[in-house]
């Protein structure tokens, strides 16, 4: 008793031919299906070549397109040639011409032989089945799929739309269970000639001509009607991305490859020259004789997975730009930004980076340059303090800032003059730390200078696009850790909002703050907010400011009673 091998073959008809060659060396007959898309000349130069072997022959050829019958009636084909021709056959064998033998053929050969009644073919109903990409289960059996996929996407979408509207569903044949499963199956001579010389043979081709992706379900369904032992699993390696597709090896999963122990590899990359030379030599995967398992790799492939589709946190690149929601953590690491506290503090900025022992920038998002701490004109990793720049994707220029400088805690300032673009992203970041003193933008239009009509044109802009940030800041997609104070409420007690941020971002020194940084003089700015007020200007972000010049926590002299005689 032998093994015999269907392949069908597709593209790199030298390697097919290649792969060919060392199944016959090996005592295992082959029947090649070439698809019906390669040009004529082509495949009647191929067919020479392989003509001097006689356990080599070829099918009829069909048109082989993915989703659609022909690969079903491919395989049927060259199947029944193969059982028909070659009578020491026991096992059938169906692989691609993108299929490599990773172990002995003889160890196979035993492997199967010492199995005779056991059917290699990965069976399971469609509740049961977790890796079907494209959102067609059960519809895949109870819709008519008459149109490519790939060639007709349109109509698919539309005839599959229409069908569902009209509530149409195909009865499906009596006694006839879906199965679905790898389309690369081993089965015995027995199984395969029981679902080819089928009396209702023409019933169930019928019905899987109209199913789709047939490859994957025909046989898978048919083989639990006549098969008495069941394998549910497939002999052939083949590992599947998040998309459904196909994993390619290379030169540099030979190790990985041995490692599986599987008797045979797809899809192998037809310039993989490395891999083909170690597997197909006649000292090649000196294995020890065990249990095909790929699940020893699996662990390789889910994280691989893993990293493609959800990277690395915070780490967005050429190869990996996700959508919307998909990132793994929008920023890498926890970062502070500070709202109004510039304006309110002198020299702010060097007194949290002493307090900290954190990175402290002004206002990196400012019009005019990148205000990095320091002065510094650039960056780890060569962020330029270049505004332009900076301006083409200023959410890029925020992630790579803190990927950049992982392992530092950054802070820096914002506000309302800054660019408002990444404002939304930062809200939505669980790393960011973001505290918000409302209003202070208008402590430089008060110490300013200019005309008065000016600055009210400049508190109205200002305080417009601040109540659009704050509605951000207090929207339902919010993820950072906010606090917002008006500016009346931080000024009458500021040493505990600034205690409960230094106690967040981390002291250098674990101590109870002794004291605030120093306040710029106010004197006079309720009356600016007033003097707003009248001419037509609402200043509400502020809170309820006094009239008054004294400071908001100095206490009233008391007055020395007097005696009215």
């Amino acid at each position: 008793m032998t093994v015999g091998i269907v392949m069908l073959v597709h593209t790199a008809l030298p390697r097919a031919e290649q792969v060919a060659r060392h199944w016959t060396a090996n005592g295992c007959p082959v029947v090649l299906h070439v698809d019906a898309k390669v040009r004529r000349d082509v495949f009647q130069a191929f067919r020479k070549k392989l003509s001097n072997d006689p356990l080599i022959t070829f099918s009829k050829r069909y048109r082989c397109e993915w989703g659609t019958w022909g690969i079903v009636a491919a395989s049927q084909q060259a199947a029944h040639q193969l059982l028909q021709q070659f009578g020491a056959v026991n096992h059938v064998y169906l692989s691609s011409g993108s299929c490599l033998p990773l172990r002995p053929v003889q160890d196979m050969v035993d492997y199967l032989a010492a199995r005779p009644q056991t059917d290699f073919i990965e069976s399971a109903t469609t509740a049961d089945v977790p890796w079907t990409v494209g959102g067609l289960d059960e519809e895949r059996f109870t819709l008519r799929f008459p149109f490519s996929w790939k060639r007709q996407r349109k109509l698919f979408d539309i005839y599959v739309r229409l069908q569902r509207r009209l509530g149409l569903k195909r009865r499906l044949p009596q006694g006839l269970v879906p199965h679905m499963g790898s389309q690369w199956w081993c089965l015995t001579r027995q199984t395969l000639l029981s679902i080819l010389e089928d009396p209702h043979r023409e019933t169930y081709d019928g019905y899987f001509r109209k199913v789709w992706i047939p490859d994957e379900s025909y046989f898978q369904s048919l083989v639990r009607i006549y098969s008495t032992n069941i394998e549910s699993r497939s002999l052939t390696l083949s590992k599947f991305d998040f998309q459904g597709k196909p994993h390619i090896f290379y030169d540099d999963h030979l190790q990985l490859l041995r490692r599986s122990d599987c008797f045979v590899a797809r899809k192998i990359w037809p310039h993989a020259d490395r891999l083909y030379r170690a597997f197909l030599t006649e000292n090649a995967t000196e294995l020890k004789r065990t249990e095909p398992n790929p699940g020893k790799i699996d662990r390789i492939f889910a994280k691989a997975v893993e990293r493609r589709t959800r990277g690395r946190p915070g780490l967005y690149m050429q190869s990996r730009f996700p959508n919307l929601d998909w990132e793994n953590g929008v920023t890498c690491g926890p970062y502070s930004v500070f709202q109004g506290f510039t304006e309110l503090f002198e020299d702010f900025e060097p007194w949290l980076a002493k307090a900290t022992g954190t990175r402290v920038h002004s206002h990196i998002f400012d019009p005019d340059r990148v205000m990095f701490a320091g002065g510094q004109t650039m960056i780890n990793g060569c962020l330029s303090d270049s505004a332009a720049s900076r301006d083409y994707d200023p959410k890029a220029f925020l992630t790579n800032l803190i990927w950049n400088t992982r392992g530092e805690r950054q802070c820096f300032q914002y506000g309302p003059t800054d660019n408002q673009k990444p404002a939304w992203m930062m809200a939505r970041d669980p790393n960011a730390q973001i505290s918000v003193i409302t209003g202070a933008w208008a402590v430089p239009l008060f110490r300013a200078s200019n005309n008065f009509a000016e600055l009210r044109a400049q508190a109205a802009d200002l305080q417009r696009i601040e109540n659009k940030h704050l509605s951000v800041l207090r929207g339902p997609g919010t993820k950072a850790r906010i606090r917002i104070w008006t500016m009346a409420e931080f000024v009458e007690a500021p040493m505990e909002p600034l205690q409960n941020i230094l106690d967040e971002i981390g002291v250098v020194q674990n101590r109870r703050l002794a004291e605030a940084p120093k306040m710029v003089d106010l004197s006079g700015f309720g009356q600016f907010l007033q003097n707003l007020k009248n001419q037509g200007m609402h200043p509400y972000l502020m809170g309820d400011f006094p009239v008054d010049t004294a400071p908001l926590h100095q206490e009233q002299p008391k007055q020395k009673p007097y005696l009215v005689k």
